[in-house]
Formats: C-alpha cells, structure tokens, sequence
C-alpha cells in the first residue's frame, strides 16, 4: 500500500504541500492533474478511470473527485477538501522553504530564538511539521486518500467520494461548481448521499489553546455594504455639498462592533462585526470633495438568513442616516447656510427598479456588462462600480446611501441535532478518550469559515431571493446554487488533524495527530457509518 504507515503518510503530505498550490496561482491550477496522476497509482483506478474525474470550478481551475464504489453499497460518505493555500508573503527570506516542511523545520531551528517561547518548544520539539499547507489543509487530503486507499485495500462495504476543490480560501468558487456535480455523480452511480465528512484541521480558540475540536457546523459569513453617493463640491465652499466620507463616518462607527446582528446559540457567539474594507471612488486627487465612498462589513451569522440581516442592516442604515442629517443640518444652521439635500436610503434592488422605469433594461444591461466584464476589478468593487454608475443616471436622488450586498456569501450550517451526527460525535468523544486521554470538544459552528457552508441548505428557506436582488453581480460573475444545495440536505461534520497557526509563517501539523491519531479516528467513523441506522 502506498499511504499505509505513518511513514507514507508523512512522505505524503510533504509531497502534496511541495505542490505548491496558493489561491491564484498556476500551482492551484496544476494541482487536480498531479492528484489525478498519484490517485491512478491504485490499481483500483487503473481499472476503473472514470471513476476519477476533473470538474470544472472556472479561470482554468478544476476540482477533483475519486470514487470507491462497493458493489452492494449505496451508502455515500463524501470526504471533502480544499487544496488552495494562502500565500507565503510571511516568509520573507525562506520563502523558498515555504513548501519544504523538513528543510524549513532545519531552518527554524537554527534560528529558533526569534520565536516566541511556545513556538520555539513546538519547533525543538519535533513533533511538529511546519510549512505553507501541512495544517490547512494538506493533510486533511492525505487522510482521505489513505482512507480510500484502506477502503480499497479491504472491501469495505460503502462508498467513498473523494471530493478536493480549488479557491477555499478566497470566494470558494470550486465548492460551489462542486455542487452541481455531486448531484450529477449521485445520478450516474446511484449514489445515496449520507454524510458530508470535512477534514479541516482543528483551530485554537484563544493562544495557547491545547485542546482538540470538531464541529458539527460551520459558521456563516455576509457581507452588507453601502454606496455613499454625497454632493460634490469646493473644499472652499464645503457646506455646498455634502462629503460621502462624512456620510460613511456615521454608520462605521454604528457597524463596527455592533451587536445588533449577534446571535448566541449551543453557548457560542458569533463575533462583531467589522468594516473589512472601506474606500474612496474617487479616483483622482482634486479640490473637489469626494461625493462616492464604499463601506464593506463583515457579519458572522448562525441562524440568521440572507433576509433577516439585510432587514436589519437596511434599518440601521437608515437610521444613521437620519442621524447624519440631523447632524449636518445643525452645522448648517450654526453657518448659516442652506444644506445641499436630504440623505435618502434605498436598497439596491430599489434604485434597480427605479432606474429600470426611467430607462428600462437594455441602459441597465449595459451598465452591468460594462463593469462585470472587466478583469482588473474583483466582485466587490464591479458591484460598487455598478451601483454607482446607475447612480449616476438617477442624480435627481441623491444623497443617496444605497445598502446591498457583496460577495462571497458563506450560509451557516449547523448538524448538531441530526441523528448520524450525534452518534459519530460519540463515538470522537469515546474513542480519543478510550485511546489517547484526551477529551475532545465538540464546536457547533467552525469558526474558520469553510465550504461545509455549501453543502446543504435549510429546505424551506427562500431568503435567497433577497440576496440575489440585492447583490449587482449576481448571475454574472457570482453564484451560489441555492436550489441545488437544498436539494442535498446531507448531513456534516468536520474531524481533522490538530496543528497551530493556520495562515502564519508558523503553521503547523502536530505529527502524532496527522499520522496516527486522526487516521485511526476517521477509519472508525467511516466503519460506524458502515453499519449504524438512525
């Protein structure tokens, strides 16, 4: 067997990290092929090839997916994963060690006295293995494959989908092609989907954090945004027109921590809100005031929908609105001069409809294709180049502060309560206890944010609706298959390898975790799923 021992499986996951696969770079694009190639070492696949196939996730990326299927099984479990990495920009003068995990723990050692204390230990230690991808989430790969592997090797009665995708880690473009797929592969192999086993690796929760986790859910992410479209004028006559960044003040200091969209659920809470990105649409520097600013924030959600966030964003911005008018006109008053306007507040689709009446779709078309065509700008700035362009035609509005939403957007998923989910959980718990002492933590929603986000959907929500009308690149650049992620209704949990630092110079796979320990935990879920009936 090729990834068998422990040895193998380090070998591995050095190999699959040496495959240098960050976000956006012709390494994201070249992986599938390279994981198609090792995969058709298994004679399994030599004999059935179509059983391994290259998915479409668009700009030349691909996911992959690999099927063990057992003649008398239609029990389904999809091991799910991403194969893209951060960049390594951290690294600075080892960048080129970055994707080295020996060499780069080499290096670390001779100059571990520029670490902190605990780092230092972990790199002294050896029993961590450090590099760009050994914790998020390489090897998280690597246990899938000797799974499949193992399942060949011994005819376990149950299918295995491999499932790995491109983009995790930016707008989680390949899970959401991947969708569509499943259900296409479903088709084909009479599959029976029954659960979604993710493999990211288990994260701290504050520094220092030595406890192990797994999730039954996955926290959700969206991003409500506003375009300040204010009055412009002479920085010498300032009062003749209204500033968009004196606008955008009002409600980023409202937005930031805010509690309003906070939620609290199995005794976790999402964390505050904050302004992921601000910044001025006017290009030039000038005397003249800036009279377009964008706002992005990021929510965290859990059991709230698309809906319910833009029903209370919308509110608030309203309100701060009316509050910076108030505050405007006083200053007005105190100068003794006329305001320039009354700050309105619509949505997108409003000022959508409203500009479709004046000069009806084709003008609006235009203005779409216009900007969602262009490939020096990412989905959020064509939706605020989009906006404000219709604004532009509609200045008979403005001041104007028109709320919408930009991408991505990641639902919330929560397994917690479903059947298969709390038996497995008890079976984590009782297993790492039984075995190695350590008592693990169940987390109800990963807070890492992940493509688990894609892999179900509340059946009876159609809340979507408000987010596609209200996010102007919806359909063009950016999609997310509602309908086809209700229709899977599969139930999720992730169980990893334990690591530190996802995302730093630091990262780290704890060896023992990747190579012993959490193989022998996933072969014990995929045998409990095997012959459990809930």
């Amino acid at each position: 067997m090729f990834w068998e021992s422990q040895k193998q499986l380090e070998e591995l996951v050095c190999q699959l990290v040496s495959w240098d696969s960050r976000t956006g770079t012709e390494g994201e694009v070249l992986f599938p092929f390279k994981l198609k190639d090792e995969l058709a070492k298994l004679e399994y696949f030599e004999q059935h090839p179509e059983y391994i196939a290259l998915h479409d996730s668009g700009r030349n990326r691909n996911g992959l997916s690999a099927l063990y299927k057992h003649g008398s099984a239609s029990r389904t479990i999809i091991l799910m994963s991403h194969f893209d990495t951060v960049h390594t920009k951290e690294f600075g003068s080892n960048s080129h060690l970055a994707f080295s995990p020996h060499e780069l723990g080499n290096r670390f050692k001779e100059i571990a006295d520029d670490f902190p204390e605990e780092v230092r230990a972990d790199i002294l230690s050896g029993d961590y293995l450090f590099g760009r991808g050994t914790m998020d989430m390489k090897m998280g790969i690597a246990l899938h494959m000797h799974l499949v592997e193992k399942a060949i090797a011994h005819d376990w009665p149950i299918n295995l989908l491999l499932l790995t995708v491109p983009d995790e880690e930016v707008d989680s473009a390949g899970m959401r092609a991947a969708v569509g797929h499943l259900e296409d592969l479903a088709y084909a192999h009479g599959l029976d989907y029954a659960l979604f086993l993710n493999s990211e690796p288990s994260f701290t929760q504050y520094p220092d954090d030595p406890n192990y986790y797994f999730y039954s859910g996955t926290i959700g992410k969206i991003m409500p945004s506003v375009l300040f479209y204010g009055v412009e004028t002479h920085v010498g006559e300032p009062l003749r027109g209204l500033n968009a960044h004196f606008m955008a003040s009002f409600l980023n200091q409202q937005m930031e921590f805010s509690n309003v969209f906070s939620e609290t659920a199995y005794g976790e809470k999402t964390p505050l809100p904050v302004t992921l990105k601000y910044y001025d649409m006017k290009a030039d520097y000038s005397a003249q005031t800036s009279n377009h600013a964008a706002s992005l924030y990021n929510v965290f959600v859990m059991e709230q929908n698309a809906d319910d966030i833009f029903s209370k964003f919308h509110h608030l911005v309203e309100e701060t609105m009316a509050q910076c008018q108030n505050h405007y006109e006083a200053i007005c008053r105190r100068e003794n001069t006329r305001p320039a306007g009354g700050i309105r507040t619509m949505s997108y689709q409003s000022l959508h409809d409203y500009m479709l009446k004046k000069y009806g779709q084709v003008k609006i078309d235009e203005i779409i294709t216009q900007y969602t065509a262009r490939d020096d700008l990412d989905d959020r700035e064509k939706s605020m180049h989009i906006t404000n362009r219709m604004i532009t035609y509609c200045k008979e509005l403005v001041p104007l502060a028109v709320t919408l939403f930009v991408p991505p957007y990641y639902p919330a998923v929560n397994a917690s309560e479903d059947p298969l989910v709390r038996s497995i959980s008890g079976l984590v718990q009782e297993f790492l206890d039984t075995h190695y002492g350590i008592m693990p933590k169940e987390i109800h929603y990963f807070n890492g944010i992940s493509d688990a986000s894609y892999v179900t959907y509340d059946s009876h929500d159609d809340s979507w609706e408000t987010y596609k009308t209200n996010t102007p690149v919806w359909g063009k650049t950016y999609t997310i298959p509602f309908e086809s992620m209700q229709n899977l209704q599969v139930p999720h949990i992730n169980i990893g390898p334990f690591g530190k630092d996802p995302h730093k110079l630091t990262e780290r796979l704890h060896k023992q975790s990747g190579y012993e320990i959490t193989p022998k935990l996933l072969e014990a879920v995929v045998k409990h799923c095997m012959t459990v009936t809930v």
